[in-house]
């Protein structure tokens, strides 16, 4: 099993990011933009930078695609079941599926349409790419932890681990993947949300004694406290961890729901305090920090 041609499916923020790091990295023509062909028609004329760049990496029709050895999901969750039915022509019998979506249950989704075998589980963390009035900036590009679910094919993780490193691609093979989605929920919970409540950004959110600050850390414990009731293995080293991550950032930058918000776009408040305030109520945890972060973004939401 050996990975050379890949589509990503999602041309915002994450997926502008790895696809033009892979492109520098990797022969020419190994790595496309796949698009459904209305979204490709709309998007046709655009002109989108990387770092003050023009992009490297060629967008194609899905009428126009053909398998590849690996399909990268890097969509909004609400755009996610659009994406699993239009990418078909993308999926072979050996193609790999990667999902770079925020939340825990993308890859239940895609494995749901396209089976378990060669789908991963997996998250990226750590980057702090902007993406606004087509242009991409970011400095920090983080990294993909990424490892097998109970039912994935021997082979599937190591040939894809194998391909991150040719394409320069910063990344960690986990041995317990369930946990560091969670640990990534927790973080975006916190970070995402916050930012989002209150227009700020890593550094606002991370300044001592703030009120943002204390909305960051309080989301997150609740988090914290759910997936523990869900047998997670986690602590609060693992939150003191995703503070400090958040606090080496460009403190100027900000994470996709804020860009949300200044876009007025719609947001993944359902796969955030959506899913922590559900699931809290199954454990009996009492969650006002996200309870009031679900309302008041839902709020900023219906106001645009």
């Amino acid at each position: 099993m050996h990975i050379e041609r890949v589509a990503i499916v999602g041309r915002g923020a994450v997926g502008l990011m790895y696809g033009s790091i892979m492109a520098a990295h990797l022969a020419p023509g190994s790595v496309v933009f796949a698009m459904d062909d209305a979204r490709f028609r709309r998007h046709a004329d655009e002109d989108v930078t990387v770092n003050g760049a023009p992009l490297a990496v060629p967008t194609i029709p899905m009428s126009e695609a053909q398998p590849v050895d690996l399909v990268i999901l890097a969509v909004k969750a609400g755009g996610l079941d659009a994406a699993i039915d239009s990418m078909a022509p993308l999926i072979g019998p050996k193609t790999t599926i990667v999902s770079l979506l925020n939340g825990i249950t993308s890859e239940e989704r895609i494995a749901a349409r396209y089976g378990w075998a060669h789908t991963v589980l997996g998250i990226c963390q750590g980057m702090d790419a902007v993406y606004l009035a087509g242009a991409l900036t970011y400095t920090h590009a983080g990294e993909i932890r990424f490892g097998a679910a109970p039912e994935t094919e021997a082979g599937v993780v190591e040939a894809l681990a194998d391909f991150y490193a040719r394409a320069g691609i910063p990344h960690v093979v986990e041995s317990d993947p369930r946990r560091r989605m969670w640990v990534k929920l927790m973080l975006n919970v916190g970070i995402n949300q916050t930012c989002m409540a209150y227009g700020g950004t890593y550094g606002s959110a991370s300044e001592a004694g703030s009120e943002q600050n204390r909305c960051f850390i309080a989301a997150m414990r609740e988090a914290l406290a759910v997936g523990q009731a869900e047998g997670v293995q986690m602590d609060e080293g693992d939150l003191t961890a995703m503070a400090r991550l958040i606090a080496g950032l460009d403190p100027a930058g900000m994470p996709s729901m804020a860009q949300d918000r200044i876009a007025r776009r719609t947001t993944e408040v359902e796969e955030f305090a959506g899913t922590i305030c559900r699931l809290a109520a199954k454990h009996d945890i009492l969650v006002p920090t996200n309870t009031w972060l679900y309302q008041r973004i839902r709020e900023i939401e219906s106001s645009y």
